[in-house]
Parts: C-alpha cells; sequence; structure tokens
C-alpha cells in the first residue's frame, strides 16, 4: 500500500483545509482589499486623466498665447513700419517746408537789401548833388565875388544836373550863362 500512499493526486484532509483557507482568503480579499484598491486605482486612473486633460488644456492655452503673442508682434511691426514711414514723410515735410521758408526768407532779405541799396544810392546822388550844387555856388561866388540868390541857382545847378544825367551823350549837353539858358549850334 506504499504505492497509493504516496499517490498525490489523491485528495487528502490537508488539501481540504487549504483548500478551504484559499477560498476565505481569497473572499476576505475580494470583500474588503480589493474595493479601495480598486476604488484608489480608479481615482488614480481620474487624477490622470485630469491631470492628462489639463496639460492637453494648458497646450492648447500654450498655443494660443503663442498665436496671440505672434498677432500682437506682427502688429506691433506694422504699426512701427506705419509709424516709420509717417515720421519720414513728416520728416521730408518738414525739410521741405523749412527749405521753402529759408528760400523765402532769403529772397526778401536780398529785395530788402535791394531797396535799401537803392535808397542808399539816391541818397547818395542827392547829397553829391547837393554837395556839388554847394561847391559850385561857392565856387561862383569866389570868383564872381558877388553873393548870389542861392536859391535860383540851386535851381539853376539842379537843372543842370539833370539834364547832364538824362541825356545819353556829352554832345547834347545845354549851356548856362548869366542864370539864362543859351542855345548851342548842333554839330
Amino acid at each position: 500500500m506504499l504505492v497509493a500512499s504516496s499517490n498525490f493526486l489523491v485528495p487528502n484532509g490537508t488539501f481540504i483545509a487549504e483548500l478551504v483557507a484559499f477560498v476565505i482568503i481569497v473572499g476576505i480579499i475580494a470583500k474588503w482589499i480589493l474595493p479601495p484598491l480598486k476604488k484608489a486605482m480608479v481615482a488614480r486612473e481620474e487624477e490622470i486623466r485630469r491631470s492628462l486633460d489639463a496639460a492637453a488644456d494648458a497646450r492648447k492655452a500654450a498655443d494660443e498665447g503663442a498665436r496671440e503673442r505672434q498677432e500682437v508682434l506682427d502688429e506691433a511691426r506694422r504699426e512701427a513700419r506705419t509709424i516709420i514711414s509717417q515720421a519720414t514723410r513728416v520728416g521730408e515735410k518738414v525739410r521741405s517746408e523749412s527749405q521753402e521758408a529759408a528760400r523765402l526768407e532769403y529772397e526778401r532779405i536780398v529785395s530788402s537789401a535791394d531797396v535799401e541799396i537803392q535808397l542808399a544810392r539816391q541818397r547818395a546822388i542827392e547829397e553829391v548833388t547837393d554837395l556839388v550844387a554847394d561847391l559850385v555856388m561857392e565856387a561862383a561866388e569866389r570868383v564872381l565875388r558877388v553873393e548870389l540868390d542861392s536859391e535860383r541857382h540851386r535851381e539853376l545847378i539842379s537843372e543842370v544836373i539833370s539834364s547832364l544825367s538824362s541825356t545819353s551823350s556829352g554832345r547834347d549837353r545845354p549851356q548856362f550863362e548869366g542864370g539864362a539858358r543859351v542855345a548851342t549850334p548842333k554839330q
């Protein structure tokens, strides 16, 4: 009978006890240990899913932010180009206006100087005429040793000088003698 006792396939009392203990342990594990583990795993899975969703949302937000930043940068570049273009146009306009103002001021100064030169020339001519008249009067007084009517002689001298300045050649100059005009024969 040694053969029958060594057969390991025949169940004995130890096997049944082990089987009962195994079923009880599996039942305890299934009833009290697996539900909290499953609950913790479901919670952890949900937390991971929420984290993944939050990461996806953050990625979308980051992409949207990058796109908005790029749009803002592009708009700023367009505005900068517009401002630079406007500043260039304004600078050119100011430069041309200041050149025009300077040109007008130059022309005004030159015109004013021309008027002043003409006035100074006229005054110089009048002063020289008066001086020449005085010198002629003085010379005539000395020559004649008589005091002449200065007003009448100034008129005669002015008439002679104006006729001298109005004629273009020296041949047509009138001659005066004793306060009266003497006609000269034409050559």
